[in-house]
């Protein structure tokens, strides 16, 4: 009885928390008002679950979503499990079913739960049945109509029962909004594209993604009719909501669909992307299965050919790119016109884009086997989750590491320097420069025009063309040095090789697992090599991309200049107002001045969009509408505040305190903190010396701080969903960078970001 009574406290205290305070402030809610206590008899559950009386991913009220786990529903809603799907429509019922590997049970003292393993025969097989499946729609069918509205339920089986545990109103299900349903997510571009993104820069990348993917689905054997008939979906990839990028996921699906093996290239895309919700297309979308077989057959050939060719591709892209960016680097744009620069431009687009054949199959490649991989290791070795992960440690050829050993070897040469390293020590990162550029040690400025040289365009918003890069302020490179200095990081943290042991442990535990099938150790081995070398060039040609950012950057920069010169912009900056079209308008012809009217106005949306709270990961509109509202999501699932839990990119257990970074250019150490943010780009590593962790809000296995992390061996968790609402700067976590599981010590923190 004594337990009831703790349990009924904790209940009532749980009506002032800070959480429920905080929701109720935000929607004006009053606070008086009373709490009721429900004790319910424990029901020690076969299967349990969710569902909905609608879809509350696409808000269709003629369907219905149920996920159920084997055992207890903790291990669904707090996210630790995966869960079969079943959609149910008109047209039947489709499920998606996951590999259930465990399940939550009551333990054996009755009091809480403990996660078990399940049977291997099991782990496969659907957890409903048809009739169980029926049984739970005729339930919220009848709940709906009761309730006047569709119902969110959790549910359980036991012994072939079903129990009614809860049933809440789907608070966000109003009247369907008319117009076209559109899903948007950005789980994975704002990594390229964080925070606001301006007008030009939107228009340049969904042109680029336009031309690019036209050309992936052509390889894929798409004919040129096809192409032109969903022309649309090339055209829409992406979306611009309240100054942020996002992808138009229904139409990667779409653009998926006109492929033959949809089901398999959905699961790899989204493992990629890092999405955490699947969408099923519907049917009328995909190809027909008798055009698909066929089509298969040819495909398949093709991609043989492809693959065996690819290495080729790869060094053939990167002479072109090379003498492409060679030739533009030594052309002077500020000797030239406006019109000239725009016809330079315009060759330099067709140039690049129409010759991005090797990152596409490179990509697509990476995605096959990287998915492959996956599988493997989760069938030989169930128990290690991040096995994959580990196998991908060490790779000493990918460029993005390179930065960050040539920016402390700068620091060490400055540290070597006893006058240097004084005048970095003391003065501003703008007078260090400038005395720099005057002659003063020249052999240090020699070094630092080299990195500029190399990697002058790696920097944070780096694919942003408004982001200032260290080419263009110099200064900005000091900074980081400077910090290096003060921090006393003078020589690499790579130097423990923690990459390669982690390598040659995960390699070991899996040959150990297929002790006695040389087939399929040579066959995992295969695998391993292939995707190894595959996700290094997917990183290394992703840097071509920002080299060739840097060069369009550089020609608008010089635009905006000129037209500031002119008296065309009341600011050089301005430029990245306009959009791609009407710059290539304006260079040809008068300039007109309603078009600086749009400008100012455009100025303060963009403004007022960086002081509004971001739209959620993912959400839904119609027409073109953007809705306060957003439908249930994961993000939206709520979460045990003292916990949380994301994917374990990089081993290490770290116990400190945290910071908040929302803009790296505005901190010059983490000072040994644990750096937390919502997403991070290569420019962000050479803030990653300064850490003794990362854990970022979104983001995948695949993702740039998940690669690196892994070649510095510092201790990494991405996919957190809730971080940022959960953390604050100063609080002090203990985080796993094996399990991806982070422990709230203490909230001491009162600093929302950095």
């Amino acid at each position: 009885f004594s337990d009831i009574q703790k349990a009924v406290k904790a209940v009532w205290q749980s009506a002032v928390s800070e959480r429920v305070i905080k929701y109720r402030e935000e929607n004006k809610l009053t606070f008086q008002f009373g709490i009721g206590v429900i004790i319910q008899e424990m029901i020690c559950a076969d299967v349990a679950g969710v569902a909905f009386g609608m879809n509350p991913v696409s808000g269709e009220r003629d369907s219905k979503v149920i996920s159920a786990v084997y055992g207890l529903g903790e291990g669904l809603v707090s996210g630790a499990l995966d869960a079969d799907t079943y959609t149910i429509t008109p047209d039947g019922c489709k499920e998606i079913l996951a590999h259930k590997t465990h399940a939550f049970v009551r333990n054996s003292t009755g009091k809480g739960v403990e996660k078990i393993e399940v049977e291997s025969d099991r782990t496969d097989l659907p957890t409903l049945q048809e009739a169980q499946i029926s049984e739970i729609a005729s339930l919220l069918d009848k709940l709906n109509s009761a309730m006047g509205t569709p119902q969110d339920i959790e549910f359980a089986f036991h012994q072939g029962t079903l129990y009614l545990l809860q049933t809440r109103p789907i608070t966000t299900a109003g009247p369907k909004p008319a117009g076209e349903y559109t899903l948007w997510d950005n789980s994975n571009i704002i990594e390229s594209y964080p925070g606001i993104t301006t007008p030009l820069t939107y228009s340049f990348i969904i042109k680029m993604y336009e031309m690019v993917y036209r050309q992936f689905v052509g390889m894929m054997g798409v004919t040129e009719k096809e192409i032109q008939q969903h022309s649309e979906i090339f055209a829409n990839t992406l979306g611009l909501v309240r100054g942020r990028v996002y992808y138009n996921l229904l139409n990667w699906y779409k653009m998926l669909a006109m492929v033959p093996g949809y089901s398999i290239n959905a699961e790899n895309m989204e493992r990629m992307m890092g999405v955490k919700e699947r969408f099923e297309l519907e049917d009328n979308f995909k190809m027909n299965k008798g055009i698909a077989r066929v089509r298969i057959v040819g495909m398949v050939f093709k991609m043989i050919g492809m693959h065996i060719a690819l290495p080729k591709e790869r060094e053939r892209f990167m002479k072109q790119l090379n003498t492409i960016m060679d030739k533009y680097k030594a052309i002077d744009l500020n000797a030239l016109s406006t019109a000239s620069i725009i016809d330079h431009y315009n060759t330099f687009e067709t140039s690049l884009l129409l010759k991005w054949k090797a990152p596409l199959i490179n990509d697509f490649f990476a995605m096959i086997w990287f998915g492959m991989l996956k599988k493997k290791c989760t069938r030989y070795c169930p128990d290690d989750p991040n096995i994959h992960n580990d196998l991908l440690c060490g790779s000493q050829d990918i460029i993005s590491v390179e930065p960050i050993h040539r920016s402390i070897e700068l620091a060490a040469m400055v540290a070597g320097n006893e006058a240097a390293r004084i005048l970095f020590m003391e003065k501003a990162p703008e007078e260090i420069w400038e005395t720099l550029c005057a002659g003063s040690f020249p052999e240090i400025r020699k070094s630092f025009d080299d990195y500029l040289d190399r990697f002058g365009d790696r920097c944070v918003g780096e694919l942003k063309l408004e982001t200032i890069s260290y080419s263009q302020k110099p200064s900005l490179l000091v900074k980081v040095i400077k910090a290096y200095l003060v921090q006393g990081i003078t020589r690499k943290k790579t130097h423990a090789n923690i990459e390669g042991d982690l390598r040659i442990a995960a390699e070991n535990k899996l040959f150990s697992a297929l002790h006695g099938n040389p087939i399929k150790r040579w066959w995992i081995r295969y695998i391993i090599s292939k995707t190894r070398d595959l996700v290094s060039n997917r990183e290394n040609l992703r840097y071509e991309r920002t080299r060739g950012f840097g060069m369009v950057r550089k020609m608008f920069s010089v635009l905006g200049e000129k037209w500031h010169k002119a008296g065309y912009l009341v600011d050089p900056r301005d430029v990245y107002y306009l959009k791609l079209e009407e710059i290539k308008s304006l260079a040809t012809c008068a300039f007109d001045e309603k078009l600086m009217t749009e400008i100012e106005a455009r100025k303060v949306a963009f403004e007022g969009y960086k002081n509004q709270a971001p739209p959620r990961e993912r959400f839904f509109s119609y027409g073109n509408n953007f809705s306060d509202e957003y439908i249930y999501s994961l993000d939206k699932i709520e979460h045990d505040e003292k916990s949380l839990h994301g994917i374990g990119c990089c081993p290490g257990i770290v116990q400190g305190k945290v910071r908040v970074v929302v803009d790296p250019t505005e901190i010059d150490s983490l000072n040994g903190d644990i750096l937390v943010t919502s997403s991070t780009d290569p420019g962000w590593v050479t803030l990653f010396p300064t850490a003794s962790a990362i854990i970022v809000e979104r983001g995948s296995l695949l993702s740039h701080s998940a690669i690196v992390s892994r070649e510095m061996g510092i201790p990494c968790i991405v996919s957190v969903t809730g971080l940022l609402r959960t953390l604050k700067s100063g609080d002090e976590v203990l985080m796993n960078g094996s399990t991806g599981k982070i422990k709230l010590i203490s909230n001491e923190g009162t600093v929302k970001g950095s």
